[in-house]
């Protein structure tokens, strides 16, 4: 998401390598809360166990949902079908400041599930549990990230324009809660589809692809990437480790 004013900016990403290609900006993920400065993006707040993606992931095990064409796709759809909104499930939400966890909620939904399906009389009713769930989840987890983009939009100034990217970005009920709360404080959402949302290599490749054009353009300042039959691969790469070389602001 991003959110502008007085030249500040706040981006949501569910990326675990967050992108972007504007000025000033402060980045949410949906598994981390960071800001640009000086250089490098500093870490606010993330989630303290499980990501957002794995744990829907995860529901979708418990509710025998498929994989195809994903299980957070699945989901949404199921959460669709729920009639009764006032089915929601009573279920942990832990935010701390800009932190949020989600181990909690997914071990009383790998609880109550399976007996909430296992009480269910008839096929017809065991569906609608499915949709229960899925929209419990889905209204408990988003809620929880919309408290913790709202919390870092007033961090880095106030109201703005809101950019939602990722796998759990797509979701249109996300976007819808994350539009109402931009719209209150005078923003906007902007959001886009499953062809720029879903994780995929480009993604990957891209920042590295700055990486290297920053270094190049920086080897004065003895910034200069080193051979690439040295570089390595580092999978627990921490969003505030790089520095920034392909950002001039």
């Amino acid at each position: 998401m991003t959110r502008k004013r007085k030249g500040k900016k706040l981006t949501l990403s569910s990326l675990s390598l967050p992108l972007s290609n504007s000025s000033t900006k402060s980045l949410i993920h949906t598994q981390q809360i960071i800001a640009y400065a000086q250089n490098r993006y500093r870490i606010f707040g993330e989630t303290i166990d499980i990501a957002v993606g794995n744990a829907l992931d995860r529901l979708a095990r418990v509710l025998n949902l498929s994989n195809d064409p994903s299980p957070g796709y699945n989901i949404e759809q199921e959460a669709k079908k729920c009639r009764d909104k006032s089915k929601l499930l009573d279920l942990p939400y832990v935010v701390k400041g800009m932190d949020v966890s989600m181990s909690g909620l997914l071990s009383a939904v790998e609880e109550l599930a399976p007996k909430l399906l296992e009480a269910a009389p008839g096929e017809e009713r065991r569906a609608a549990v499915v949709s229960e769930v899925c929209y419990s989840v889905q209204e408990t987890i988003f809620a929880a990230l919309v408290e913790i983009t709202e919390r870092a939009m007033a961090a880095v100034g106030g109201a703005g324009d809101v950019l939602v990217v990722g796998g759990v970005g797509c979701n249109a009920r996300l976007q819808e809660m994350l539009r109402e709360m931009a719209s209150e404080r005078g923003g906007r959402l902007f959001a886009t589809d499953d062809r720029y949302c879903v994780d995929n290599g480009a993604m990957i490749a891209w920042p590295g692809l700055l990486m290297l054009k920053g270094a190049e353009t920086s080897k004065s300042a003895g910034n200069s990437l080193p051979p690439l039959e040295e570089c390595g691969c580092t999978q627990r790469y921490r969003t505030d480790e790089p520095l920034v070389t392909w950002r001039d602001d």
